[in-house]
């Protein structure tokens, strides 16, 4: 069974953005990641989890898919976590969406495939679901 188990949002502010969804909605933080396309901070209610995104200039535009990347704040995409990564695949592609990329590494559990819906919409599916999750696994 497919679960909503992430959705990422894009914020001018890491830091200011993790005070105020800590303070007002008592999210914890639970990770962080920077890598060349940008920053991300990961906060959990304990079900889901939300990663706060800052995109760089540097490949920010094409990781993010939008043209002023780095200026871009939103909602940005949302994850499933699935059972099978290879027949949710198939079904996707079946169904009119596309490959966009993968993120991560499969092998250490912190990985997406992300893809487009036939509208353009981004949306990742996961195996082993994200950080603070109540289904995730490290594999």
């Amino acid at each position: 069974m497919a679960r909503l188990r992430h959705i990422a949002v894009v914020v001018k502010d890491l830091d200011k953005a993790v005070d105020f969804y800590s303070k007002v909605f008592e999210f914890r933080k639970i990770g962080r990641e920077d890598l060349e396309i940008g920053s991300a901070i990961y906060m959990s209610d304990g079900v889901i989890n939300m990663a706060l995104l800052n995109f760089s200039g540097k490949g920010g535009e094409q990781a993010s898919d939008l043209k002023e990347g780095s200026t871009f704040v939103g909602a940005h995409h949302f994850g499933i976590q699935v059972d099978d990564l290879a027949e949710t695949q198939k079904r996707i592609e079946a169904n009119g969406g596309k490959f966009f990329f993968d993120l991560g590494d499969e092998r250490t559990g912190n990985f997406e495939r992300k893809f487009k819906d036939p509208d353009g919409v981004i949306f990742d599916v996961s195996k082993h679901g994200w950080q603070g999750t109540d289904s995730y696994s490290k594999k």
